[in-house]
C-alpha cells in the first residue's frame, strides 16, 4: 500500500484495461476549456470586504474544487505502474513567486481537509503564499532540490530512485510530501502574469492527474432569451488523466464547480461536516 493512497481493487474493468493501453500519463491526457463568470466572484468578493474580511480568488476557486472532489471524489484517484489508487489526502501544487522576483517561483504544496469551508481555505493559501515568498528556499521541495544539486552526479542517480520507488509504492511520505508531482491538483494563475490561459501538463513522475490553468478574462457570448450578451468570463484550462474517471464523471464534475462559482456563498457552509455532527 502507498503512503499516499490506497488501491482500487473492484475498478470498473475498461480503466484497468486503459491503465496498461495508456500507459503514461501523456497519453492519456484530455483538455477542456471552461468558462467561469466573474461577476459572482468580484460581487462576493466585495461582500466580503465590506465584512472586513479579505477572500481572494484563488481561494474561491480552490475552496469550490476542494468541495467538488468530496462529492466527486474519482477525480483525486491516481494512476502509477498500470495501478489506480484513490488518494487519501487532498494536496494542492501552486507557484508562488519569490519576493522582489517576477520571473522566479518556488513550488510546494498545499493541504485541505473535507470540512474545509471557504474560509479555511482562504487562510490556508494566505499562510502558504507568505510562507513560501518569504522564506522560499525553506520549504520542503527548495531542500530537496538543493540536496540532489548538491553533489555531482547526484541528481540523475537520485531521481532515477525516486522514480523507481514511486513505481513499486516504496517512496517514503517524506519525499511524497516534499514532491511537487505527486498532488490532487496542480494550479496556476496565469492571469496574474497577465497572459493567457493553457494546457498545462500532467506530470509523468509523481501523481497529478489534474491541472488547472486560470488565464486572462475574455467576454464569451451567451443566449439568454431571444438575445446574444457577452459575459465577462476567465478561462480555465484543464488537464485530466481520463484513466481515473469517465468523460461524463468529469463533466458533470466540472458542471458542478462552476455552479459553485456562480453561487461563492454556497460555499460557506459546509454540508459534510453538518452531516457528521
Amino acid at each position: 500500500m502507498r503512503a499516499d493512497g490506497k488501491r482500487i481493487k473492484n475498478a470498473d474493468p475498461m480503466y484497468t484495461v486503459a491503465a496498461y493501453i495508456m500507459d503514461k500519463r501523456v497519453d492519456s491526457m484530455n483538455m477542456i476549456t471552461i468558462d467561469i463568470p466573474v461577476d459572482p466572484i468580484k460581487e462576493y468578493i466585495n461582500e466580503k470586504r465590506k465584512d472586513g474580511i479579505n477572500i481572494s480568488h484563488m481561494a474561491v476557486i480552490l475552496a469550490a474544487y476542494v468541495r467538488v472532489l468530496n462529492e466527486f471524489p474519482e477525480l483525486n484517484r491516481f494512476v502509477v505502474n498500470k495501478k489506480i489508487y484513490q488518494r487519501n489526502e487532498i494536496a494542492v501544487g501552486m507557484v508562488v513567486l519569490k519576493a522582489g522576483q517576477m520571473d522566479h517561483g518556488t513550488m510546494s504544496k498545499m493541504y485541505f481537509k473535507e470540512d474545509n469551508n471557504i474560509f479555511d481555505v482562504n487562510n490556508i493559501i494566505n499562510d502558504y503564499v507568505n510562507e513560501n515568498r518569504n522564506e522560499p528556499d525553506n520549504n520542503r521541495t527548495e531542500k530537496m532540490i538543493k540536496f540532489l544539486l548538491s553533489v555531482p552526479g547526484i541528481l540523475p542517480i537520485g531521481v532515477g530512485i525516486f522514480k523507481f520507488l514511486d513505481r513499486h509504492g516504496l517512496l517514503p511520505k517524506s519525499i511524497i510530501d516534499a514532491s511537487p508531482f505527486h498532488m490532487s491538483l496542480g494550479i496556476t494563475n496565469l492571469a496574474s502574469i497577465r497572459t493567457n490561459h493553457i494546457y498545462h501538463h500532467c506530470y509523468e513522475f509523481g501523481t497529478t492527474s489534474v491541472f488547472l490553468a486560470m488565464g486572462n478574462t475574455r467576454e464569451v457570448p451567451r443566449r439568454k432569451g431571444s438575445e446574444i450578451v457577452f459575459e465577462k468570463c476567465m478561462p480555465c484550462g484543464i488537464t485530466m488523466d481520463e484513466r481515473i474517471a469517465s468523460g461524463g464523471y468529469f463533466a458533470l464534475a466540472f458542471r458542478k464547480l462552476k455552479h459553485y462559482l456562480r453561487d461563492p456563498k454556497s460555499l460557506e457552509i459546509n454540508p459534510y461536516k453538518e452531516n457528521k455532527e
